[in-house]
């Protein structure tokens, strides 16, 4: 499968009479606000458009435009014309109550991504690992299909862009990043209000969720990485659900010295996620491909099926371990 240029893409877009939108598991601000959107921007162009999550928003981007029309776990009945899968690196990312429509005749399957370790996996594919955000892509359709830019659309738009740059902390950011960004502040969009409601509203149980898991911190010997651990009886204990441990990791990252900070996390049916975070050194997304996972160079994660979190762990921190050593070979810091 081929990877096709934005004007295809467009293209299809506007063909779409009756999409299905759809984020990655456990989404966050980049896939909701993407798919947000877009969802807005085709129904200018006429579409009747479902939105879907395999897991729940959470509460941090709750505040959007139009998330409550986001169908959790289960979509509705069709028929449907056109499946868009954003920020979904590889087709199981979509979850397993969309991955039906992947090969549902008659569906065309359209996949926007931005991840350096993406699969082609559509009919219709643009993966930009370039762009700082799937939601850098949706603002150069926006243009592509001229459709406006809308106060719900630049909401959801900005949303995605600063939570996948960190704030515009990341190496990701670029000169268009801010140029997208300055045409939605152009359009009156208020992000005092909206990274007020990001970054400084957290529920009390993300708080205390917060207070447990530093309490896991260890920081390895060479003191170049550390890592946390997240149980279900942690999230359980403190009233947190899933959507809670969202930005955790970077606790471990930004220790003075660490290069990579890795999470621990129990997921159901006994699965562990383990998610990577780097500076400036360390592919994390290589390094998470080792166990069948992937992402981007400074963010990056993967999922083991099976397995106790101490196992994992183990496994883990060795190949971690060697990993910091040999970007650390031969410097001095």
């Amino acid at each position: 499968m081929v990877n096709h240029n934005l004007t295809a893409i467009g293209a299809e877009l506007r063909r779409a009479r009756k999409p299905v939108l759809a984020g990655h598991v456990l989404p966050d601000g980049d896939s909701i606000g993407s798919t947000l959107a877009l969802g807005f921007m085709l129904e200018q162009l006429g579409a009747t458009v479902t939105m879907v999550s395999q897991d729940q928003i959470p509460t941090t981007y709750r505040f959007l435009p139009g998330v409550d029309r986001i169908h959790i776990g289960s979509v509705p009945e069709g028929p449907f014309d056109c499946l868009v899968a954003l920020d979904c690196s590889v087709p199981e990312r979509v979850g397993q109550a969309v991955q039906p429509l992947l090969s549902q005749p008659g569906v065309r399957v359209i996949n926007i991504d931005h991840h350096v370790s993406a699969v082609p996996f559509a009919d219709y594919n643009y993966i930009d690992p370039s762009a700082a955000a799937v939601g850098e892509i949706v603002f150069d359709l926006a243009e592509l299909l001229g459709v406006e830019l809308t106060a719900d659309i630049s909401i959801c738009l900005y949303t995605a862009i600063v939570t996948d740059t960190g704030s515009f902390r990341y190496e990701n950011t670029s000169p268009g990043t801010h140029r997208r960004v300055a045409r939605l502040i152009e359009q009156g969009l208020g992000v005092g209000a909206i990274n007020t409601q990001i970054y400084d509203e957290k529920p009390l149980a993300a708080v205390k969720l917060l207070h447990r898991v530093l309490g896991t911190l260890t920081v390895s010997e060479c003191g170049r990485f550390a890592w946390l651990k997240l149980t279900r009886a942690m999230e359980a204990e403190c009233g947190a659900g899933q959507v809670e441990a969202e930005d955790l990791i970077n606790y471990a990252r930004t220790i003075q010295g660490v290069e990579v900070g890795i999470l621990f996390r129990e997921m159901p049916e006994g699965r562990i996620k383990v998610g990577f975070r780097s500076k400036r050194l360390v592919d994390v997304s290589r390094l998470a491909a080792t166990f069948g996972g992937g992402g981007h160079p400074r963010a990056a994660g993967c999922i083991f099926n099976d397995g106790r979190l101490t196992e994992v762990e183990l496994r883990v921190i060795g190949v971690v371990k060697k990993v910091v050593a040999e970007a650390f070979d031969g410097r001095d810091t």
